[in-house]
């Protein structure tokens, strides 16, 4: 598995089933494409869709990492741990670091945007004091740093100091 990880080009998809959506989430803060369907498809059907598109499907179900070759168990249960988990197994190095980040909700990929184009999003306090925005080209939601930034970042660390 390891190998043919570090081998590639491209980083990892993932597949997060319905017991996993804040793995799903912190896995796009980190960079990755990661889908978390919702609501919840048959486990037939998530195993399918990871395969047609080339993701690794990650769950805690035992019965649905047994249905393919690229299926992960998570078998921790905080979620630093899994996150840990994943990169460890995978042998990923992801660094602390939003510059990659995703949409944490639709899993979009993230643009620089001006200040004038999220005026009428961004609370007025926010769009006098942050330095930059970006938004998501999925679902239109705005980010900029802040104190959840800061939040974000030092669990990053964390994670990232638990694979080292």
């Amino acid at each position: 598995m390891t190998s043919e990880t570090n081998r590639s080009a491209e980083p990892p998809r993932f597949l997060c089933d319905a017991m996993l959506g804040s793995l799903a989430r912190w896995l796009r803060f980190f960079g990755f494409d990661t889908l978390f369907p919702e609501p919840g498809p048959q486990d037939r059907e998530l195993a399918d869709l990871a395969r047609s598109e080339g993701r690794w499907l990650l769950t805690r179900d035992h019965e649905l990492a047994s249905v393919g070759p690229r299926s992960v168990l998570i078998r921790s249960e905080g979620l630093e741990d899994q996150l840990a988990e994943v990169f460890s197994r995978l042998g990923l190095q992801p660094e602390a670091t939003l510059e990659h980040a995703r949409c944490s909700e639709c899993n979009g990929d993230l643009e620089e945007t001006t200040r004038e184009q999220v005026s009428g999003v961004a609370p007025p306090h926010v769009l006098e004091t942050a330095p930059r925005f970006r938004r998501c080209l999925g679902c239109g939601r705005v980010y900029w740093p802040g104190t959840h930034s800061e939040r974000i970042l030092a669990r990053m660390k964390n994670v990232t100091g638990k694979t080292n």
